[in-house]
């Protein structure tokens, strides 16, 4: 979605002009487990709303590729709206041509055009033949090369741009930005918030109608804060570098000191009608994070169970399988003309693709064997082996497993001594949720949707389980009329009560003047497709870490070949104990389990 469409949409939901609005911006590391841990950090960072993202575009475009495929990840598998940045420096019409034909390609609509800094070892400005030497002409060319298709920002200089003749004249080269097509304005860094007002206020005077967004930088660190100021020539008030000479041997000191500081400084923009807040973050989390929940902006609301990309916007259903895994589902079906909406109705039948890696950008990064053997263990050769770290993760103890892309949804922490006992014994649980009957939706475990409605989930379970104790289950299952199974082997032999055909709503939401919102399902199609990739995940995201020789991988090929998959539906979410039942049936197999 475009940025100046989300600018509008925002201020157009919220009439009474009390919500604070707010962005991040990244760059993009330089190794493979950099790219890594920014991903996991966007991911977590994205939970809490931002209105985009932003990714920066080096120097002469030296990591201009990885820029663009950042971008095109961010935006397709963790459902951000991105902006992507673009300079002129050391780069030529042809080379911008070729990177923003590949954005458009990968959907990536909106572009913050800069001039960019001197080359690296550089500090003056180099033009190059063929290309641009300022963001005015970079604007007019996107302009007239793909018209309208791209939403473009610019960078405005509250305290003026070092090689500007004057700061009026920086207004009016600003102004000349926006009038060649610019939708929007981002601020450099800046500590005075009366420099700021004051040029916001000659801005509008001089004609400049567009959203201005302040950018703002924490103060991380004493160092990093000198090195910053004095590279951008920054203004800051006496009484700020008064405060830091003090604590300015105490990182921790400085840390809490640049959190207070930013909370005064965002509180006092918002008490002056900012509606808008971009966060220069450096790639890290706690500080940005600790920002915004000292302004009690924190926007943890979400529209459904799962993220969706801004160009799946009408997809209201997913089947439950591909929770633990949301960048497979989105990979999968990233082909799709038409996503379901209301309904997951049993007339459909979906052509799902073969899972592949999430993008290119995925690519890039090379899995550490070593270090997930130390994660997964370095001997896996029974049950009770496999058992440990699914509960060690199910435990918080490690972040990673092979049968889920992230971590435990806080719900989880409600059924969690069941699922340990569950797991210690045989019943290995890769996906679960408790039920619900009419919580709030803005329950922070369970909450969904807008405000002043009600959500609804039925239990459910899903994991694998030696064969030697698949009948066992069945039977004990089958005493509980309100109970549905599926189960399936690698072989592909099924043991079930539904029909091939029945669709099963496990979540659903009750909303004001709404029609009721089923965006999770039990289906049993999908369930045959999902097969194949939760059994892959024994090979394909474990025993191979190992070597193809192993006794590991001979064991754990073992067990692809003789658990089954089963997912299992408590129908009666008002009165029934999903967990409770599977408790029991372990009492009552112990002998058997203890012989496996």
């Amino acid at each position: 979605m475009k940025i100046n469409d989300k600018i509008n949409q925002a201020l157009s939901e919220d009439p009474t002009n009390k919500k604070t609005f707010y962005s991040f911006e990244y760059f993009p590391p330089r190794t493979e487990q950099g790219i890594e841990n920014l991903l996991d950090r966007i991911e977590r960072m994205g939970s809490t709303n931002p209105l985009w993202v932003d990714v920066t575009w080096n120097a002469g475009g030296s990591t201009s590729d990885i820029t663009i495929d950042l971008c095109a990840h961010i935006q397709n598998f963790s459902g951000l709206d991105v902006l992507m940045h673009i300079t002129c420096t050391y780069m030529t019409r042809e080379k911008i041509v070729t990177s923003l034909d590949r954005a458009k390609e990968l959907g990536i609509r909106n572009l913050l055009a800069l001039r960019g800094d001197p080359p690296r070892g550089s500090n003056d400005w180099i033009p190059i033949e063929n290309g641009f030497n300022y963001a005015i002409d970079l604007v007019k060319f996107i302009k007239e090369t793909y018209g309208d298709y791209f939403c473009i920002g610019v960078a405005g200089y509250p305290e003026v741009h070092l090689t500007a003749q004057s700061r009026d004249h920086d207004i009016q080269s600003l102004k000349e930005k926006v009038d060649a097509g610019a939708d929007f304005i981002i601020t450099q860094l800046f500590y005075d918030n009366q420099i700021f007002l004051e040029w916001v206020r000659d801005c509008r005077q001089a004609g400049i109608e567009c959203q201005i967004i302040p950018g703002i930088l924490p103060i991380l660190g004493y160092d990093r804060f000198s090195r910053t100021i004095n590279f951008c020539k920054t203004k800051v008030p006496q009484e700020i570098l008064d405060n830091l000479q003090i604590i300015k041997n105490d990182d921790a000191d400085v840390r809490k000191y640049g959190v207070a500081f930013g909370v005064q400084q965002c509180q006092e923009l918002i008490d002056n009608g900012i509606r808008f807040l971009h966060f220069y973050t450096m790639n890290l989390e706690a500080a940005v994070i600790k920002i915004i929940e000292g302004l009690k902006i924190l926007d943890n609301q979400k529209s459904l169970p799962f993220k969706k990309p801004s160009c799946r916007q009408s997809e209201e259903v997913r089947p439950i399988f591909w929770a633990i895994k949301p960048k497979s589902y989105i990979s999968r079906t990233q082909e799709w003309d038409e996503f379901p909406n209301g309904r997951w109705g049993v007339s459909r039948s979906p052509a799902f693709g073969e899972p592949e890696m999430y993008g290119s950008i995925a690519k890039k990064i090379s899995f550490n064997f070593d270090e997930l053997k130390k994660i997964y263990g370095e001997n896996v050769s029974s049950y009770a082996e496999i058992g440990d770290l699914f509960v060690r993760y199910l435990k918080g103890e490690v972040k990673k497993y092979p049968f889920s892309e992230g971590s435990l949804q806080l719900e989880t922490n409600v059924i969690l001594d069941q699922l340990v006992q569950i797991n210690k014994n045989y019943v290995f649980t890769i996906n679960s949720q408790p039920k619900v009957n009419g919580v709030p939706s803005t329950d922070p475990k369970f909450g969904w949707g807008p405000k002043n409605g009600y959500v609804y989930q039925k239990a459910y379970i899903e994991f694998f389980i030696p064969s030697e104790m698949i009948q066992p289950l069945i039977n004990h299952l089958d005493k509980y009329e309100m109970i549905t199974y599926q189960a399936i082997n690698n072989q592909g032999d099924e043991i079930k009560n539904v029909c091939k055909d029945d669709v099963n709503a496990v979540t659903w939401g009750v909303f004001k003047a709404k029609e009721i919102i089923q965006p999770t399902v039990v289906d049993h199609k999908a369930f045959l497709i999902w097969k194949k990739e939760a059994f892959q995940s024994w090979l394909d995201h474990w025993a191979i870490i190992y070597g193809l020789d192993s006794y590991q991988f001979n064991f754990l090929q073992k067990c692809q070949n003789n658990f089954f998959l089963v997912n299992v539906v408590d129908n009666d979410y008002i009165n029934g104990d999903l967990y409770k039942v599977f408790v029991d049936f372990i009492e009552e197999n112990m002998e058997l389990i203890n012989q496996l």
